[in-house]
């Protein structure tokens, strides 16, 4: 090499061909289409044979592959440390070793076809660092939209380590709220009731007072960004929804009315139905018992929950709260979760929509991610199987493009 050592690349042209498209709007694959890549974005998807030989980065043949968007993952923590001898060890990470910590997790994610990720509650701020070294080409990573610390209550969901703050009454959320879109936050995330995770509470325990939720949902429109919530019972959702929430994490606790007014009123949900389906996970990271009973115990409210919004209507998102990446079950958690969401009622080729364009929707984004479609960025995952006919084809991912940059090549198609 001569010359100055260059950043990794972060944009950068190619056209692949020899491919079905799964372009996340037609519910079908497409065949004959070849996808030109210029500077990291799509500036063409033509005819096979009209496809260009000279003047880009490379032809690459992906041998009959299908070809779909990356998968947004929006239900992610990078610094997650859960009880147990696992969570301890990543709460004991000083601020440096956090952020290779995070940053690995980063690299890692990519690699396993989520080329977008919504974090929902981060460590020290270190999320917005991490995100300006993935765009700066330091570090290899997904694109990051992030909530910054979540938003609890003294004592609530998640007190114990500084991905949240503690806020209480009105005032001290909407400060809260101002304090996160300060730091660069996307999107904010407040803690409405209990979890699977805090052992002095109950799924079941309201957190966060009407007015709180008001302060907290209503700050963060006027700054024009929207507003998750960890929330597990109807009444509490009920009423946030109310509010103008914008998305509910988990939602263990759903009913058919309360996922009716969801729907009526556009908000989302990101089901997380691995999470109470992760013993293995579990015992990974030395859960306590108790953690895992409440856990496991509330799988099967929690999947009725999840069908109780199919059938009303309301708009899922994937997120797998598990590590994207982690080891799980014969496949990677993302995929894993995309599984439940299939084995729970939902179309393959929904599940799909709901892995890239209604989250690329939700983000505000859709013009830039989520479909394959001229002006968006190239970020492309390819696997041997189709998808729409079944998510399990999600498996084999080999093939990991993000931004026109080749990531990731199993087959070697990419030479």
């Amino acid at each position: 090499m001569t010359g100055p050592i260059p950043v990794l690349p972060t944009r950068g042209d190619a056209v692949l061909t020899n491919l079905r498209l799964v372009d996340g709007v037609d519910p079908t694959p497409q065949d004959g289409l070849a996808v030109v890549v210029r500077d990291g974005v799509i500036a063409d998807i033509v005819a096979a044979h009209d496809a260009p030989t000279d003047g880009v980065g490379g032809v690459i043949d992906l041998g009959g592959a299908h070809v779909m968007p990356g998968l947004i993952n929006m239900h992610t923590h990078f610094s997650l440390s859960l009880p147990g001898a696992g969570g301890d060890a990543v709460s004991a990470l000083d601020p440096h070793e956090l952020a290779l910590y995070m940053a690995d997790g980063a690299r890692r994610t990519l690699l396993s076809g989520a080329t977008t990720v919504r974090c929902v509650a981060e460590k020290g701020g270190a999320d917005f660092a991490l995100r300006r070294a993935i765009e700066a080409g330091r570090v290899p990573g997904p694109r990051i939209f992030t909530a910054g610390r979540g938003l609890c209550c003294t004592g609530g969901h998640g007190h114990d380590t500084d991905d949240t703050l503690e806020c209480d009454g009105a005032d001290a959320f909407a400060r809260g709220v101002r304090s996160q879109i300060r730091a660069g936050a996307d999107l904010i995330k407040i803690m409405i009731s209990g979890g699977i995770a805090g052992e002095h509470e109950q799924i079941t325990t309201p957190q966060l007072t009407r007015d709180e939720m008001a302060a907290a949902i209503s700050t963060a429109h006027s700054w024009g960004r929207k507003v998750t919530a960890h929330a597990g019972p109807a009444a509490i959702i009920a009423e946030a929804v109310e509010l103008g929430l914008d998305c509910v994490e988990h939602g263990y606790e759903l009913t058919p009315d309360v996922a009716r007014s969801m729907a009526e009123r556009g908000v989302s949900l990101v089901p997380t139905l691995v999470v109470t389906r992760a013993g293995a996970f579990f015992d990974d990271l030395g859960v306590p018992a108790w953690m895992q009973e409440r856990s496991l115990g509330a799988g099967p409210r929690h999947m009725e929950s999840y069908r109780y919004a199919l059938e009303a209507g309301v708009d899922v998102l994937l997120g797998s709260d598990m590590p994207p990446f982690w080891d799980f079950e014969g496949t990677s958690a993302v995929v894993r979760e995309l599984e439940h969401m299939q084995a729970g009622g939902l179309a393959a080729p929904d599940v799909v929509r709901a892995a890239t364009a209604a989250p690329a929707r939700w983000l505000d984004a859709d013009d830039r991610v989520g479909t394959v479609q001229t002006g968006r960025f190239a970020d492309l995952i390819a696997m041997p199987g189709d998808p729409t006919a079944g998510v399990d084809a999600l498996r084999g991912i080999d093939f990991v493009m993000k931004g026109g940059v080749v990531v990731r090549d199993d087959e070697g198609r990419a030479r």
